[in-house]
C-alpha cells in the first residue's frame, strides 16, 4: 500500500499543475514587461543628453515624460475591453509591435512638438498592456497564488532598471556619434527593436486560456479549473456597469493613484536624482540605478512570498508605501552625499516597488468578468494620471528651485496618502483568511 494519502496526492498534483504553468508563463510575461517598461522609462536616460542636444528645457521634459500617459489613460479601457473580444494572445501581441515600432521611432525627434507627439502615440500603443496581463494571470491562477505570481511578473519593473540601467548608459556612450546618430538615439532604436518582435513570438507563444494548453495535461488542466472556481469570490462584481462606478473600484483606483505617484517619480527621476548627489558619467549613473531596483525587486518577492503564506494583504501593502516614503524623504535629507543618498533612494525604492505589486493583489479578489476587464482598466488608467502629474510636477518645481528635493518631498507625502486610504478598503474584501 503506498504511504501517501488521497490528499497528499491532491496537493503533489495541484503544485505541479501550477508550477507548470508558472515556467511556463511567467518568464515569458516577465521578459516582456521588462522591455515595457525600458520603452517607458529609457526617456529618463536619454534626457541626460537629449535635453542639451536638441536645446529642450526641463520642463518641456517634464511634460513630455507625462504627455505618455494622458494616450495611455484615454485608450486604457477601450483596450482592455477589446481583449475580451479577440483574446490575450492576439492582442498582447498587437500592443508590444505597436508601441516598439513607435519606441523606435522616437530616435527622429528634433522638436518639442515632435517629442510631445511621438510620447502620447507611445502611450496610445502600450494602453491596456499592464491591465491585459494582471487579467491574463487571473486565467491560471487562484488568489492563493496570485500575490506572488503577480510580483514575479512586476519584478520586470525593478530589474528593468537593473538591466537597463547599465545598458542604457552603455548603449549612449558606446554608441555615441555611430553612423551620425547620437547616444540617445541609438537608445530608442536598440530598445525598441526587440519589444517588437517579442510581440510575434506572444503570438506564437501564448494560449488564451487553460483548455487551449496543450503543454498541460487533460487532469491538470481540470485540476486548474476546478481550484479557479474554488477560489473565486462568491460576492465578486461581473458587469461593466460595476467596473467603471462601484465605490471599491474607485477607491483601489484612488490608492492606485498615489502610490504611482511615487513610482513614476523614482521611474524618471532616479537618473537625475543619482547624478545630482554627484555622479557625471552617464555609465556610472545607469550602474548606480541597478542597485535600488535589484534591491526593489527581491522586496517585492520576499513581501510577496510572505503575503500568500499568511493570508493577509492591507498591512503588506501598507507597510512598503510607508518604507518608501521614509527612503524618498530621506534621499532629498542627505541630497549632498552620493553614498547616503544612494541608502536612502534603494530604501524607498524597495518601499514603492512592493506597493505596486502588493496592490494587484487586491482588485482581482472583488472583479470578475467584464468587470474586472473594466476595473483593472479603470484602476490602471487612475494610476496613469500620476504619471502625468509625477514628472510634471518635480519638472516644474526642479526649475523653479533649482533643486528636485521638494517635488520628492511630495511624492512621499502621496505614499503616505495612499496608506491611508487602505484602511478603507474592508479586510473581508482582501485576505484570504477572513473569507
Amino acid at each position: 500500500m503506498s504511504s501517501h494519502s488521497p490528499a497528499t496526492y491532491v496537493e503533489s498534483a495541484d503544485t505541479s499543475a501550477f508550477t507548470k504553468a508558472t515556467w511556463r508563463l511567467l518568464p515569458f510575461l516577465f521578459v516582456c514587461y521588462l522591455f515595457a517598461y525600458l520603452d517607458r522609462i529609457n526617456v529618463a536616460f536619454a534626457k541626460l543628453q537629449m535635453l542639451s542636444d536638441l536645446g529642450f528645457s526641463e520642463a518641456v521634459y517634464g511634460f513630455g515624460a507625462s504627455v505618455f500617459f494622458v494616450g495611455y489613460l484615454l485608450f486604457e479601457v477601450p483596450s482592455n475591453l477589446l481583449l475580451l473580444r479577440v483574446g490575450p494572445r492576439r492582442w498582447i501581441a498587437r500592443i508590444m509591435v505597436t508601441w516598439g515600432l513607435i519606441s523606435a521611432a522616437m530616435m527622429f525627434v528634433k522638436t518639442p512638438t515632435m517629442f510631445y507627439f511621438m510620447r502620447f502615440l507611445l502611450g496610445v500603443a502600450e494602453a491596456g498592456f499592464f491591465p491585459a496581463i494582471v487579467l491574463y494571470l487571473t486565467y491560471w491562477f487562484p488568489a492563493s497564488r496570485r500575490s506572488k505570481v503577480t510580483a514575479l511578473f512586476l519584478t520586470g519593473i525593478p530589474m528593468s532598471g537593473v538591466i537597463g540601467g547599465p545598458l542604457s548608459g552603455w548603449i549612449m556612450t558606446a554608441f555615441n556619434g555611430a553612423h551620425g546618430f547620437a547616444g540617445w538615439q541609438w537608445l530608442f532604436l536598440v530598445e525598441g527593436v526587440p519589444t517588437a518582435l517579442l510581440g510575434v513570438a506572444a503570438f506564437l507563444y501564448l494560449d488564451d486560456k487553460v483548455r487551449d494548453a496543450t503543454w498541460l495535461s487533460e487532469d491538470q488542466k481540470d485540476l486548474i479549473e476546478e481550484k479557479l472556481k474554488e477560489e473565486a469570490p462568491a460576492s465578486a462584481l461581473h458587469s461593466l456597469k460595476d467596473g467603471l462606478l462601484s465605490p471599491k473600484v474607485l477607491l483601489v483606483s484612488a490608492i492606485y493613484f498615489f502610490y504611482t505617484m511615487g513610482l513614476y517619480g523614482v521611474s524618471f527621476w532616479l537618473p537625475t536624482l543619482i547624478k545630482s548627489s554627484g555622479v557625471s558619467d552617464p555609465f556610472h549613473v545607469g550602474l548606480l540605478t541597478a542597485v535600488p531596483y535589484a534591491a526593489g525587486a527581491l522586496a517585492m518577492v520576499l513581501v510577496s512570498h510572505n503575503s500568500d503564506r499568511t493570508g493577509e494583504r492591507r498591512w503588506h501593502l501598507i507597510v512598503p508605501g510607508l518604507v518608501g516614503a521614509f527612503g524618498l524623504a530621506m534621499s532629498v535629507w542627505f541630497s549632498g552625499s552620493t553614498l547616503a543618498a544612494m541608502i536612502a533612494l534603494t530604501v524607498g525604492t524597495m518601499g514603492v516597488m512592493t506597493t505596486i505589486s502588493q496592490f494587484w493583489v487586491i482588485p482581482p479578489a472583488f472583479l470578475g468578468g467584464a468587470t474586472a476587464a473594466a476595473g483593472l482598466a479603470l484602476a490602471n488608467s487612475v494610476g496613469s494620471i500620476s504619471g502625468v502629474v509625477s514628472p510634471s510636477l518635480i519638472g516644474v518645481i526642479k526649475q523653479a528651485s533649482g533643486s528636485a528635493g521638494a517635488g520628492v518631498l511630495a511624492l512621499a507625502v502621496s505614499l503616505v496618502i495612499g496608506g491611508l486610504l487602505v484602511l478603507f478598503v474592508p479586510a473581508t474584501l482582501v485576505d484570504s483568511r477572513r473569507r
